[in-house]
């Protein structure tokens, strides 16, 4: 049975010492190599390193450590003590005498490092392809890349071998793996997380990044990892954002012009973005278009200007003593940072600063930018044949955000026909990562119902939403006023919206009622013999409220539920004697899973 790695659901096996830290072990130990073909790892923590990491964390109360027991992996360009560090170049790698401040963080919060993770070479590139490792595969379907340069780390986590990974980012390597295999991945606010200990790539832009399953997995490792570091000269303490709160409330969203979106071809993913503005909607957002010029423009820059030459600085003794040592388009590539004059630094740092005053009024008129994290996806023989063009196409909605200043979150976003992944970024101003990273929750459960590129189900939102202001009251659902479902437009036009996908306590039973159209179903509570139902809790507009209820037919009626965190909201239940003779669905645990079996004809 494939173990379910989300942080908050181990937490809470731990904290009923229904698992241990290593047992958690000896089950990873037991799959880590069942992998391999995708080229995942450079080195591994030994196996008697990490039992004794486990038995150590056996004797400690789960409760004292915010991330105890928690399997992560590392970008192998980031230190970590006892491994070499190698970017994916074996000539340059070498042993760090300490972990980097950021990988000691998680470690002293109870986490357990397993191993550092493939990548494309010096952390240039977007594919996964560029490794004498061999290319990292993606975890949906092998032919595919993995996006990069954080490859192996999201796909460790994608196929649930680790429970979030540390990647970097500086054009997008935090963010395009995370949309290829169905994960969140989170670009912090630049210097939130101190970049001692890594190698850089451009370190006036660099970040490190979290591949996590789940958002809430994301921001429990910010919560630990984001500390002020004295020795990084480019560490800053979180500033103050503008907005606050649109997180879990409403808020107003940009979109580019038709004209402005690209997708290469990919109608699938043209769909699917689609799909993802109207899904925003539902959850409280106001859609306004904007003019998105300026951030390409900025994205261009990062490749053609001088920025470049930092990778260059980063590299230049190897590539001074030992060329031959660095894959060819990696060298390609750096090499071109060799030329650039210092007037050049300088024209291009005016010019960016330009595009920083054009885009301004865009924070005036929207919380939050929504783009594709991606316009496409590559097999990695497309890859292998055009490694530069291809690439750079990937970094179309990404480039722009290291050189603005910017935070994002990619988050999962439905699936192509062909099963493949598709995600979106939410993009917002310095300082806005704990609400990018809320929202980015509420989005991920409206898109898709399973972590990873496992089958195992998204985890209920681990917190009920807060209580409802003055004046708007929530209401939870669970038929045919869901999102997407025929009565969903009830809520909608009473600028309902949804707050969270989550469950109910065990302790009700779920019936199909008769009659219909619209199919309805009812939700008994009961004394024993329940089960928990998946739901959904909208926030409406009080003044709405009374004319939502008194539309509501018998047997139907609004009662108190308690929400599987313990929360009570106003929500549908049914007369008991009503579901007498009616089919009794709740082994299938919510009104999708009976549609979908409807469906299936089983």
């Amino acid at each position: 049975m494939t173990l379910d790695l989300s942080i908050n659901s181990l937490a809470r096996r731990y904290a009923a010492r229904d698992l241990t830290p290593s047992q958690l072990i000896e089950s990873l130990l037991a799959t880590r190599h069942d992998f391999d073909a995708h080229n995942i790892w450079i080195s591994d923590v030994s196996d008697e390193a990490l039992r004794a990491r486990a038995r150590h964390l056996d004797g400690i109360e789960p409760a004292s450590l915010p991330l105890y027991g928690i399997p992560f992996a590392i970008k192998d360009n980031i230190d970590l003590a006892g491994l070499p560090t190698t970017a994916a170049c074996p000539a340059f790698a070498y042993q760090p005498a300490s972990s980097a401040p950021v990988v000691q963080a998680l470690i002293d919060a109870g986490a357990i490092a397993l191993g550092k993770t493939n990548l494309d070479q010096f952390a240039t590139g977007l594919v996964g392809t560029r490794s004498p490792h061999g290319a990292c595969r993606n975890a949906f379907d092998p032919q595919y890349v993995s996006g990069g340069s954080s490859s192996g780390s999201a796909v460790a986590v994608a196929l649930g071998l680790a429970s979030f990974a540390l990647g970097t980012d500086t054009a997008g390597s935090g963010r395009v793996p995370a949309a290829f295999n169905n994960l969140i991945g989170y670009k912090p606010t630049l210097g939130l997380l101190s970049m001692r200990g890594v190698v850089p790539a451009c370190r006036t832009l660099d970040t490190v990044s979290v591949f996590a399953l789940t958002a809430e997995d994301a921001e429990r490792v910010r919560k630990v990892a984001a500390r002020f570091d004295a020795g990084d000269p480019w560490s800053r303490p979180q500033p103050r954002a503008t907005k606050r709160g649109w997180g879990s409330g409403k808020f107003v969203f940009g979109v580019p012009r038709d004209a402005q979106l690209e997708f290469f071809g990919n109608g699938a993913y043209a769909r699917l973005f689609a799909e993802a503005v109207e899904r925003l909607r539902t959850l409280g957002g106001e859609p306004r278009e904007i003019e998105i010029g300026a951030l390409l423009e900025t994205a261009r820059l990062l490749y053609e200007g001088p920025w470049v030459a930092e990778r260059y600085l980063a590299t230049e003794s190897l590539l001074s003593k030992n060329p031959e040592a660095m894959l060819a388009v990696t060298r390609g590539i750096i090499q071109g940072g060799s030329t650039p004059r210092a007037l050049d630094a300088f024209r291009a740092t005016y010019r960016l600063q330009a595009l920083k005053r054009a885009a301004a009024p865009l924070w005036e008129a929207c919380d939050l930018l929504m783009l594709p994290t991606a316009g496409t996806h590559y097999r990695i023989a497309e890859v292998e044949a055009d490694p530069v063009a291809l690439n750079s196409n990937l970094g179309r909605y990404t480039n722009f955000v290291n050189l603005m200043d910017l935070a994002a979150v990619a988050a999962p976003a439905g699936f192509t026909p062909a099963g493949l992944p598709f995600g979106i970024s939410l993009i917002a101003p310095a300082g806005s990562d704990a609400d990018l990273l809320s929202l980015a929750g509420r989005a991920q459960r409206a898109a898709v119902s399973t972590l990873g590129a496992s089958r195992l189900p998204l985890p209920p939102a681990p917190l009920a939403p807060a209580a409802a202001p003055e004046g708007l009251v929530d209401v939870m659902v669970c038929g045919a006023h869901m999102s997407g479902l025929p009565l969903n437009p009830q809520l909608l036009e009473r600028g309902a919206y949804c707050m969270t996908a989550t469950r109910t306590t065990p302790d009700y039973r779920f019936y199909a009622l008769p009659g219909g159209p619209p199919f309805r179903p009812g939700l008994v509570q009961v004394r024993d013999g329940g089960v928990a139902i998946d739901v959904e809790v909208w926030r409406m507009p009080l003044e709405h409220f009374g004319s939502f209820v008194a539309g509501i037919p018998a047997p139907l009626g609004i009662g108190k539920v308690r929400l599987e965190d313990g929360n009570l909201v106003s929500g549908f239940l049914c007369e008991g004697v009503a579901v007498v003779g009616a089919e009794d669905i709740s082994s299938l645990g919510g009104w999708r899973q009976y549609l979908a079996s409807s469906r299936s004809g089983s």
